[in-house]
């Protein structure tokens, strides 16, 4: 029985290890792009953006923010967009299907979805819309939607 309870807790424990990224590994990102900010709030301002595939090393963890490091830049970007694996888009694969694969889907899954009646025109128009990111910082601050950074 303590074998049992001395083994459970070892497995929590290399589970728990393996989930959190340690400084110094590398990542890649796994999304279409992802914006490096200066810092972990939503309305961070914006110091540069990484592409499908780039490597970045991580310096440190806050929460699901990580800091990291890439080959121009260092700031911050939310862990769920890197991978452990690097993720390149193929010459065969269509934008679309490289969008997809960055939302977790693959094409079978949205045809599969389409064929239930869900339409996902609108998300698609939605994520097509460009902000300027000096209006985004006037609305920020004019709105006083930003405490503390």
């Amino acid at each position: 029985m303590r074998n049992l309870v001395l083994l459970c807790c070892l497995l929590i424990l290399i589970t728990g290890i393996g989930f959190s990224q340690s400084a110094g590994s590398v990542l890649y990102v796994a999304v279409k792009t992802v914006d490096l900010k200066n810092g972990t709030g939503f309305f961070a301002k914006k110091i540069d953006a990484l592409n499908l595939g780039d490597s970045v090393t991580v310096v440190r963890e806050n929460g699901k923010w990580l800091e990291v490091r890439s080959s121009r830049q260092t700031g911050w970007a939310q862990k769920e967009n890197f991978s452990t694996r690097r993720v390149v888009a193929s010459g065969s694969a269509t934008a679309s299907e490289v969008a997809l694969a960055g939302k977790g889907f693959s094409a079978e899954a949205e045809t599969q979805y389409r064929k239930d009646g869900l339409d996902y025109s609108n998300v698609d128009a939605i994520e097509r819309i460009q902000v300027d990111p000096g209006d985004l910082e006037r609305f920020v601050t004019e709105g006083r939607l930003k405490r503390g950074d």
